[in-house]
């Protein structure tokens, strides 16, 4: 089987990759044949499972604030970006039958609020500048041909012949949808390096929060919750503040929502603290999460604050015939969310305290200063993270020095192309990693059919 050029991985990437490729073809007056391999049933699993089936597909800031989210060389991806911008993936959606909408965050996603619609659109996008798309065609080898050319093994024992390949494989992240890393494994065999690979966006397990049998830092998602697990799991916090440290020095700050699931802690500031917190756990670093439920009011002011409402609580009648335990619970009531409160007394046992009077009689204390200091920097210690089958992006992969940014073509092989995760590239959650699959699928697609003709 024959194609001037063939894209490996029908994802994001790979179809915007595809895509472009053709339509530089066409309209450049060549008959070339662009083919698309993809070793799932369907292209773009991955896209139909990002924002929780909603599919958040860019980031609308412009280059100055997107750039902050960027976690690998943001200049290599710069005249991506540039190439198509934010501006210009919303349009594309829009002009090609998605109408999309833009949400907190600058984030947008299709009106519809279904990924499905835009998995139809990139593929029907490639159907009508004539990419074939082959799915269940699974690559096993790739190889250079002393013609300059390559040649691909499947499976099933076709071969397949190209002038010009794009790898766009993605990384190891969700391998249910086909990611399970063949890229890395050719792009060394073609004589290329590989930058140490780890799971992001993911959650970071506290300590005690699961039941473990080992002290491996991968901790499948699927590992029974402990007591104190079950009491947070569920738990939905938001507009509070959390402190990254690693060997007991901040090095990460962020305000926002996070969320207790059966991972561990995960949402929108859990996700951005996770990759350094990861990496950090990898290198053998001790790493602890401080969250700070009141994040707008000082220590000071938070501890009269609770001194007052305590009083109110004591003074009101209601409580003339309750138990200090019982007032105290609502008291926390007023702090926070009720279904908090459990976990909050499990986790922070110094705030209820009892003083034996006698062989029959104790006291019990509420101590007031140590709930607001609990309020304030209630500490979760990290033992681990799940791994790559929830981790939403993989960090790490094919170098970015052995690529040019201005084609995505490789320095040191003619004609081989990457993009997308599949490369060292990787970005915060809300729309960014998505922005950067298209952007370098585009340029890697057009660079790849303008070749041809040279």
């Amino acid at each position: 089987m024959k194609s001037d050029i063939i894209v490996i991985g029908a994802g994001a990437a790979g179809l915007m990759a595809a895509y472009f490729a053709a339509k530089t073809l066409v309209e450049s007056g060549s008959s070339a044949q662009v083919t698309l391999l993809e070793k799932m049933p369907r292209p773009a699993r991955k896209i139909m499972i990002t924002g929780r089936g909603r599919c958040n597909f860019t980031n609308m800031k412009d280059w100055n604030d997107f750039s902050l989210h960027i976690k690998t060389k943001s200049n290599f991806v710069k005249n991506a970006y540039y190439n198509f911008t934010s501006e210009k993936v919303f349009e594309f959606f829009e002009s090609h039958g998605v109408p999309a909408v833009v949400e907190r965050g600058d984030r947008a996603y299709p009106a519809s609020s279904h990924a499905s619609d835009v998995v139809d659109c990139l593929v029907n996008a490639c159907n009508s500048y004539g990419v074939k798309i082959v799915c269940e065609a699974e690559v096993k080898t790739v190889r250079k041909r002393e013609d300059g050319g390559f040649a691909l093994g499947l499976a099933d024992g076709t071969q397949y012949l190209c002038s010009k390949l794009i790898v766009s494989t993605g990384g190891l992240s969700y391998p249910g949808t086909g990611c399970t890393g063949d890229g890395y494994r050719w792009a060394e065999e073609l004589g290329h390096s590989i930058v140490s690979l780890f799971p992001s966006l993911t959650a970071l397990v506290p300590s005690n929060y699961k039941l473990l049998e080992s002290k491996d830092l991968h901790i499948h998602r699927q590992t029974p919750l402990s007591e104190t697990g079950k009491l947070l799991c569920g738990i939905q916090l938001k507009n509070v503040g959390v402190q990254l440290y690693v060997q007991s020095v901040l090095v990460q700050d962020e305000f926002g929502d996070l969320d207790f699931t059966d991972g561990g802690i995960e949402g929108p500031i859990g996700y951005l603290l996770s990759r350094k917190a990861v990496k950090s756990l990898i290198n053998g670093s001790k790493v602890s999460l401080v969250l700070d439920m009141k994040p707008g009011v000082s220590l000071t002011e938070l501890t009269l604050r609770v001194k007052e409402l305590w009083a109110e609580v004591d003074k009101d009648p209601r409580s003339r015939n309750l138990r200090e335990k019982e007032k105290c619970r609502i008291l926390l009531g007023k702090l926070m969310p009720w279904d908090l409160i459990p976990a909050f007394v499990a986790c922070n046992p110094g705030i209820i305290t009892l003083e034996r009077k006698s062989r029959t009689q104790t006291k019990v204390w509420i101590n007031l200063p140590t709930i607001a200091k609990a309020l304030k920097a209630w500490r979760f210690d990290i033992v681990g993270y799940v791994g790559y089958e929830r981790a939403v992006v993989t960090a790490g992969g094919v170098s970015t020095d052995e690529f040019f940014p201005k084609t995505m073509e490789s320095r040191r092989l003619d004609g081989l192309y990457m993009c997308g995760e599949v490369l060292d590239i990787d970005a915060d959650t809300g729309g960014y990693n998505l922005q950067l699959a298209f952007a370098t699928g585009r340029l890697a697609g057009e660079s790849a059919a303008k070749s041809l003709s040279e």
